[in-house]
């Protein structure tokens, strides 16, 4: 029976075996047939021959060493073992492993190959930087030598250092084993401890690995330039004078140490190590320990702002430099609190332009007004961009009208991966304006969509919210089996499409079909007669996701963003190159740096992962066609080291700048999260005097976001406006931030703006500091003060009355009328409707202690400013400030919509009745929120 049953045991065997390979090298090919549809197959090519390079090289080196002297050990034990307790104890063991000596040698050789050689794949990164190595131009002040040696090769040093240690490690102990297994040494006997072979072996790889641990001390030395502490990054007073002297004396000690364990050899004594080990240890506690601490303690502290000056001003001159800070404009802002007629009649392209529409309000109201369909969605948080319309650029409020398979009523497999494959259309509000019930002003949306942003392709086949994998295509000769967008004047109310792009993957062959059911667990891939010949699969299909494949060296902005760019959807994604081996500069996470009100309640933006970094660059824009996928890399930031550094490490992947169109740098936008980590550093390092930034008295911070008041409020988010700053000539699109000081205050002590419009001032800092004597209310204060106000907070509660609530909007801080305005948009939403969304109905305006509270902006601003902001109807927002023309405004709406209704059921065409319906909602939420002002 058991003979029997041999074969049946090793065939089951195989066959697991082979299911396995099947499962792994499938996976390979897979993502090689992605790499190959983008057109980024060296990539692929290159991060795999790279760790098949890493894995054998340090895997066979690992072992080789380990092994040989294992082998050594073995070969050179004594042939006659005396009798003793361990030994004896000992020779049940030696008798099992004899037998399959062999055997097991081979074992922990190809263990060792394959954990050796898995770890060191790890290092694909550090090892491409050190073989591809740019030079900064730029050298460190302490060591003289250029700061590539810091980001591009001291890790790899460091990296090699500590595998030659621990690979000496392992061999010394497995070799100490052997020996003691075998008699070579024995701890029973008084003396010949050790035989000589077994001296020598463990003499040398002491020795060896001692003279590794002098050359970790000499590299140590450049690494205290990266060193943290509580006050800056790299090295201060002591270092310099106790520390760095320190690791040169400890590496001259460990050499002489190595030395007497070599000279073991021919010795038979081990006191000489012994003593030398002692030595090395005592010295490190004494001279890198003891030694700088007191230098510290009794020559630094007691005068510690004069001594450290010369490393903070290092300090806070390598930190500019490395977040691209060194050419910030700080400009003297004496911001006046009084206000009079006509102050901001030279501000109207400002005025103009506040942005009266949240993108993280209304998420509420496109879905309501423009997805259409249950099966359609938009994210929580959408989008700001600029158009050029009618020869005026405007900001706007934008979204593509993605696919929700959720909602889709009817689910299956074919539905969800045959069917319903894209979302369609882009909608596009005007920042700025609304209609007379509150509503968004639609640039562009419906189904198909409105022409006010010209003709584009309006099928969104790659997004953030796509199906897991979709199966497109066909035989163009069949009916078209994917779902396009509802219509009336079809038969059966919609209409259907085959995709005819050149994203996906091919899928009509059977081994395709065979690895894609095997990847994604369905049989039916396999199976089903709606896959052809000519179909295609399309899988990771996530915009950010495309590009970190593409891209594996870039760290990704966390909010790519749609725009119409030359009659295509195309997602626009800015892409950073970081290191964390500039010396001197101040070390950052990106978790932190990036966290605010925003990334942390919104679910349709990426936070950023915990990567401490110090040197930060914009360095590249990424588009991905949202209907053929493709993926185009621009070089953006023309003087980045690392980035072309990588550019050399992966050829021919991204594309210079010079080849982007005019219709894409209309749309290039300063990154967010590169915005919120500089701001980060800017809080402390617009402090220039060493001795005021030891002091720490003029340090800012972002303020708490009004809109979530508390202790644990988030931090106020950035936010894109066109505004005009003082001393330019012209307004321009910009991410801006205030700034507060740094404690209990909430007084504003700053105002930053980045140009965001692409051309020589792209990227281009202005930060306006306010008068330090001068109490300037921060948005904290100004919210307080808004809802703190009688006449507002009478408003404001009647408006949450009646079945409605308010939403209050961002708070928005603009540098005109030669002071701060602040402008905040109110929303009305009524709670007793399920299917209700904000409607602005009102906004606040604040200039030093006076507010206005209106139905437009400009009935706003001239209650501030004497009756007469000095800006026009033209410019201001076209919200009527009259309730009772807004009443009837709204019932003429729902009247009508009732109209519209009735005759669509007549007609039996319920797409257009559910159409009525909503507009019906939304007239009776306008009308409750006009009864509640009047």
């Amino acid at each position: 029976m058991n003979r029997n049953r041999s074969p049946l045991v090793i065939t089951a065997g195989i066959l697991v075996a082979l299911a396995a390979a099947t499962l792994y090298f499938s996976s390979f090919y897979i993502d090689w047939l992605w790499f190959k549809s983008v057109d980024f197959t060296s990539v692929w090519t290159t991060v795999l021959v790279t760790k098949i390079q890493l894995f054998f090289l340090i895997g066979l080196i690992t072992s080789f060493v380990i092994s040989l002297n294992i082998f050594i050990a073995y070969r050179t034990r004594p042939l006659y073992v005396p009798a003793s307790i361990e030994v004896n104890g000992l020779e049940r063991l030696r008798a099992q492993i004899e037998p399959i000596r062999l055997l097991v040698f081979a074992g922990i050789c190809l263990v060792l190959i394959y954990f050796a050689g898995s770890s060191g794949m790890a290092f694909w990164r550090q090892w491409l930087l050190f073989r591809n190595s740019t030079e900064f131009g730029v050298k460190d002040p302490q060591f003289n030598l250029d700061i590539s040696f810091f980001a591009f090769k001291l890790p790899i040093f460091q990296a090699l250092i500590g595998w030659g240690i621990s690979t000496l490690i392992l061999a010394a102990l497995a070799s100490a084993f052997v020996h003691y297994m075998y008699g070579g040494i024995r701890t029973a006997v008084q003396t010949d401890r050790t035989t000589v072979a077994a001296r020598v072996q463990i003499s040398i790889l002491l020795g060896l690995i001692v003279l590794l641990k002098a050359v970790a001390y000499w590299f140590d030395r450049f690494a205290l330039a990266l060193k943290e502490s509580t006050l800056i990054t790299g090295l201060k007073f002591a270092d310099v004078n106790a520390l760095l002297p320190a690791k040169a004396i400890l590496s001259a000690i460990a050499v002489v140490c190595s030395l007497l364990f070599f000279a073991n050899i021919v010795r038979r004594s081990w006191l000489l190590p012994a003593a030398g080990t002692a030595l090395l240890v005592i010295s490190s506690v004494l001279i890198a320990g003891l030694y700088p601490a007191a230098i510290q303690q009794f020559q630094v502290k007691p005068s510690e702002s004069s001594k450290e000056a010369p490393y903070i001003e290092r300090n806070i001159e390598a930190t500019r430099a490395a977040y691209d800070l060194d050419g910030v404009e700080i400009q003297d802002y004496n911001a006046t609190l009084s206000t009079s007629a006509g102050q901001l009649a030279k501000d109207a392209a400002t005025i103009a332009n506040i942005r009266l529409m949240d993108p993280n309000v209304i998420s509420a109201t496109f879905r309501q007004l423009q997805q259409i369909k249950p099966y359609y969605t938009f994210p929580q948080s959408l989008d700001i961009d600029r158009y050029t319309i009618d020869g005026v650029s405007r900001d706007a409020v934008v979204a593509v009208r993605e696919l929700n398979i959720e909602g889709n009523p009817s689910r299956n497999w074919i539905n969800d991966h045959l069917v319903y494959t894209h979302g369609f259309g882009y909608v596009a509000a005007y920042a700025n304006t609304v209609d007379a019930d509150g509503k968004p002003s639609f640039a562009v949306g419906d189904l198909p969509p409105t022409k006010g942003l010209g003709e584009f392709q309006p099928r969104i086949y790659f997004g953030e919210n796509v199906p897991d994998y979709s199966i497109i295509g066909g035989k163009k000769t069949e009916s078209p089996v994917e779902f396009d967008y509802p219509d009336d004047s079809s038969a059966n109310g919609q209409k259907n499409y085959t995709y005819t792009g050149t994203g996906g993957v091919a899928v009509g062959s059977t081994i395709n079909k065979l690895l894609f059911a095997i990847k994604y667990q369905e049989q039916r891939i396999l199976l089903s007669n709606l896959i052809n010949a000519d179909s295609k699969i399309l899988y990771n299909r996530s915009p950010r996701e495309r590009v970190a494949k593409v891209a594996p060296w870039l760290t990704l902005d966390g909010d790519p963003y749609p725009s119409i760019v030359d009659g295509k959807v195309m997602w626009i994604i800015d892409g950073y190159t970081t290191s964390a081996g500039y010396p001197y500069a101040q070390t950052t996470s990106l978790s932190t740096a990036t966290a605010d009100a925003l990334t942390a309640n919104s679910t349709s933006i990426t936070a950023q992962t915990n990567t401490k970094v110090n040197y930060i660059r914009n360095s590249v824009k990424a588009t991905v066609d949202a209907y053929n996928g493709s993926v185009t890399l621009y070089e953006w930031d023309e003087k980045d080291p690392v980035l072309k550094t990588w550019m050399k490490a992966f050829p021919n992947t991204v594309k210079a700048k010079s080849t982007m169109s005019k219709g894409l740098l209309e749309h290039v936008r300063y990154p967010e999260d590169m915005f919120r980590v500089q701001r980060d550093i800017l809080s402390s390092y617009h402090v220039n005097n060493a001795a005021a930034f030891y002091g720490g008295q003029d340090f800012w911070r972002v303020p708490r976001d009004p809109s979530t008041f508390g202790a644990n409020a988030g931090a106020q988010p950035p936010y894109y406006m066109t505004v005009q700053m003082p001393g330019s000539k012209t307004p321009a699109y910009s991410l801006t931030t205030p700034f507060v000081p740094r404690g209990g205050r909430e007084n504003l002590s700053a105002f930053a703006a980045v140009n965001s419009t692409a051309g020589p001032d792209y990227g281009k800092i202005t930060v306006l500091q306010l008068p330090r004597s001068t109490a300037i209310a921060g948005p904290s204060q100004v919210a307080s003060n808004f809802e703190a106000k009688p006449e507002v907070a009478n408003a404001l509660s009647l408006l949450r009355q009646g079945g409605s609530d308010v939403v209050l909007g961002n708070l928005l801080t603009l540098p005109v009328g030669n002071g701060l305005l602040y402008v905040q948009p109110v929303y009305v939403l009524a709670t007793a409707n399920s299917a209700a969304y904000p409607l602005l109905q009102k906004v606040l305006v604040s200039f030093g202690d006076v507010i206005g509270f209106d139905s437009s902006l400009k009935g706003a601003l001239d209650q501030v400013f004497g009756g007469n902001s000095g800006t026009t109807s033209s410019t201001a927002n076209p919200t009527t400030s009259n309730s009772s023309a807004d009443l009837a405004s709204a019932l003429q709406s729902a009247k009508q919509a009732i109209a519209d209704g009735q005759a669509a059921l007549a007609k039996g065409d319920f797409s257009a009745y559910g159409r009525a319906q909503d507009r019906l909602k939304s007239a009776i939420a306008a009308a409750l929120a006009a009864q509640s002002r009047k």
